[in-house]
């Protein structure tokens, strides 16, 4: 199994993932420090029932403790949008990018 396959497996393993978009951002990243040990940079939307009443920060840790042993060599970078499936609901179509601040924010 593939480092992509590893990881999306693990995550929706242990979140009980309803819902799961990993995209590997390698390629955007060569020359980068992380890149060069082997490291990749990943982005993900996650949706799962386990970040019911946790804050953002809270849900974060879940998955990081979810990638512990892929955190630092498998995975150098992990950008991610974490979602209830209430919340995922509300959302016609949900952004993989964070979203943008204005200026003065």
């Amino acid at each position: 199994m593939d480092r992509h396959h590893r990881i999306e497996s693990r995550l929706r393993e242990a979140l009980d993932a309803r819902h799961l978009d990993l995209v590997d951002e390698s390629h955007l990243h060569a020359g980068h420090a992380g890149a060069a040990s082997g490291g990749g940079h990943y982005r993900a939307i996650i949706v799962s029932d386990r970040f019911e009443g946790l804050s953002r920060v809270a849900r974060q840790r879940l998955v990081y403790a979810a990638l512990a042993e892929e955190m630092g060599g498998e995975i150098h970078a992990l950008a991610m949008r974490t979602f209830t499936p209430s919340e995922w609901e509300t959302l016609e179509h949900p952004p993989l990018q964070p979203p943008r601040r204005a200026k003065g924010d």
